[in-house]
Formats: structure tokens, sequence, C-alpha cells
């Protein structure tokens, strides 16, 4: 049986440590993350002003995240890893593979629709989401204006497109909350869905 969890979030809103960390409490788990699926930065375009649109669809393989994804739950990856769960629990989860994919624009691309079980987004206020983002280092650098000209506008934009489609079931957190209380609600999140799929 497979579960695919999918975590989406604005930049430098918590989703690849949540993930991590849900990977070694998941049997059977695994991460894609749509990081490892951007073009070169040769194909990515650039704008008027002179930014990388890194923050669009066309930066990425997409179709070749899609083939991931679906050749990962072809033969699913069996990890072994021993939950903390109760006895009941954790033979209900022995037969699940588990995949979360992780990335910052999942939830417009119409192929992946199909694929998930439970989605959820991490959101951030402009201004913790820019003070985090000028604390990391990125291949190519961010150019001056970047975030303001960028990376915000197309985030808002974005999340704008998912609140204004009422079929896309997303459950957003709140990424200011600590790592703890939101891994404790995901992962509950999960079991609940699991044993909801068992019944």
């Amino acid at each position: 049986e497979i579960f695919t969890i999918f975590s989406n979030s604005v930049t430098n809103g918590g989703k690849t440590t949540l993930a991590e960390k849900l990977k070694n409490m998941l049997p059977n788990c695994d991460i894609i993350s749509q990081d490892d699926f951007f073009k070169p930065e040769s194909e990515v375009e650039t704008d008027e002003r002179g930014f990388k649109l890194y923050d669009v669809l066309d930066a990425l393989y997409m179709d070749e995240m899609v083939t991931s994804i679906r050749n990962w739950m072809k033969s699913p990856a069996r990890s072994g890893v021993v939950t903390q769960e109760p006895q009941n629990t954790r033979d209900n989860l022995k037969n699940v593979c588990i995949l979360i994919v992780e990335g910052f624009l999942l939830y417009n691309y119409e192929p992946l629709n199909e694929l998930w079980n439970r989605r959820y987004f991490l959101t951030l206020p402009y201004e913790e989401c820019k003070k985090r983002r000028s604390t990391r280092v990125y291949q190519p650098p961010d150019t001056p204006g970047y975030f303001d000209g960028h990376v915000w506008p197309m985030y808002l934009k974005y999340k704008n497109e998912l609140e204004e489609n009422p079929s896309m079931q997303v459950d957003y957190l709140d990424g200011t909350k600590s790592q703890e209380e939101l891994l404790s609600y995901v992962y509950s999140d999960i079991i609940q869905e699991l044993n909801k799929l068992r019944e």
C-alpha cells in the first residue's frame, strides 16, 4: 500500500527539515525533493530586470519529477525503520510505503494532482521569510532585490491561485511554529489518515 504526502512551502518555510524528521519516524518512508529537478542556470529564463526566474515551473524538469514519483510508486523503497508506535499501530503500518514529496511549487502542476494522499503547505509572514532567506547561501547567489522582485511576488501569486481553487484540499501550517509542534501535528495527522485507510 502506497501513501503519498506532499509538503509545499514558501522559501525557507521548513519543509525539508520537516520531511527529514518525518522520514526518521515513519516506516518504509522516502523523500523526493523538487529542488533536485532544477534546470541548469543556463536554461533558466532571465527577466528584463536581470532576475533569473527560478520560482516558476518552467525552471524545473517537472516531467522528470513526475516520472521519478511514478517509478517510486511502482517499486517503493522499504527501509525497515522501526517506529515508536504502539504495537497495533505498528502492525497497521508495516505494509505501507510512504513517499514524502517536498517542494515549493507542487500543487499548481496538474500531473501531480492525482498522486497525493495528504497535502501540507507551510506558510511564513513576509518579514520572517525574508530574514530566513537572507541567512542562506544559494547557487547562483540571490541578486540584490531578488526576494522582493521575484521570490515573494511569485509565492503570493501561487498561494492565491491555490486559495481560489475550491478543489484543492490543502492543510495550511504556520511555519513560525516550532519544529516539534509542526512535526507532532503532521505525524499525528498522517497516522490518523493511515488508520482511516485501513478501516
